[in-house]
């Protein structure tokens, strides 16, 4: 791991880049979810320099990231109702669960073992540009320590990872500014991972009813990332559903807040969870201060992206 200061990088960077992944290094790049800290996921030497520098426990598979449909099927099984799915959200913020194709060629340790591959489209200019250019698949989980908030700009990844990178492409705040949804199709159900950047609901109207998955056991294999339940957590502790703040909190609003309280962020001003959820982890990463003894967050409904949002502020306040 190189000792120096990873250099940030404009979009015309994209050659040092495809040079920097296919000599086996460490390239944070956007997407339109979070940024991604990217390696070639047909190494293994890539994929475990991935592990090493999050501090990620080898039980949680990698998203793998490609250009197109074409590049998805040489690497997994499609069925109907994955071309249907990949017809309506790709590019964009949607990771679906597959069959392994025999003849992949995506290291083993980057799916933990398994004979399931979790793969995307991302749909920022970009990453769309670095994934055509380099022309391999690429691992690509969020660019932050496991556990850690999820980054949503180049700065956030500088911050977390330091030398841990070779190269960060800054493409800007991400759009989205939560992980993909994480839908697995391996079975006979379409089963729900991880809630993210596309709602359940958009999913269900495609193909029908999909079951949420299960709670399992700390150290089991994951079908998919995001599963673990302590998770995009900053280090002070989160306290959820606060209709006050308590002596030393930071007060992170949503909507109008209680009378009296004056937040120290917020998320939208409007309620509006698309908004919300731009600014989520980049709130969380502001407010993570030692002046504050915890960070307070009002209620926010379920409805859309809101489900996503409060999956990640579960697992940001689960015991750790």
């Amino acid at each position: 791991m190189s000792t120096e200061d990873p250099a940030t990088i404009e979009p015309s960077g994209i050659d040092s880049a495809v040079e920097h992944l296919r000599n086996g290094r460490l390239v944070a790049f956007p997407t339109e979810t979070v940024y991604g800290l990217g390696g070639d996921a047909t190494s293994d030497l890539s994929v475990t320099r991935i592990f090493a520098a999050k501090e990620r426990p080898r039980f949680n598979p990698l998203i793998i990231h490609l250009p197109d449909v074409a590049a998805v099927r040489n690497l997994v099984v499609f069925d109907d109702r994955a071309k249907r799915l990949a017809d309506l959200f790709w590019p964009g913020a949607l990771t679906l669960v597959l069959p392994r194709r025999p003849d992949c060629r995506v290291s083993l340790l980057a799916s933990a073992g398994l004979d399931s591959l979790a793969v995307r489209i991302p749909a920022h200019p970009l990453a769309q540009q670095l994934l055509r250019a380099v022309g391999r698949p690429i691992a690509a989980p969020s660019a932050n320590r496991s556990g850690r908030v999820s980054p949503t700009t180049a700065a956030h990844v500088r911050d977390e990872l330091a030398d841990r990178v070779s190269l960060i492409l800054d493409g800007g705040p991400c759009r989205v500014g939560l992980e993909s949804t994480v839908l697995d199709l391996t079975g006979e159900m379409a089963c729900l991972l991880r809630p993210g950047g596309l709602a359940q609901a958009a999913i269900e109207a495609a193909i029908g009813p999909v079951m949420r998955a299960q709670p399992i056991a700390d150290g089991a294999v994951r079908l998919g990332p995001g599963m673990m339940t302590s998770h995009y957590a900053p280090g002070l502790p989160v306290r959820l559903e606060a209709t006050d703040a308590r002596p030393g909190e930071a007060f992170l609003a949503f909507g109008a807040p209680p009378a009296g309280i004056v937040p120290a962020l917020q998320l939208s001003v409007d309620g509006d969870p698309v908004e919300a959820a731009q600014h989520l982890f980049a709130a969380l990463r502001a407010l993570d201060r030692p002046e504050f003894t915890g960070i307070a967050i009002m209620p926010i409904p379920e409805d859309g992206l809101g489900a996503a949002i409060n999956d990640r502020l579960r697992r940001a306040a689960a015991p750790r």
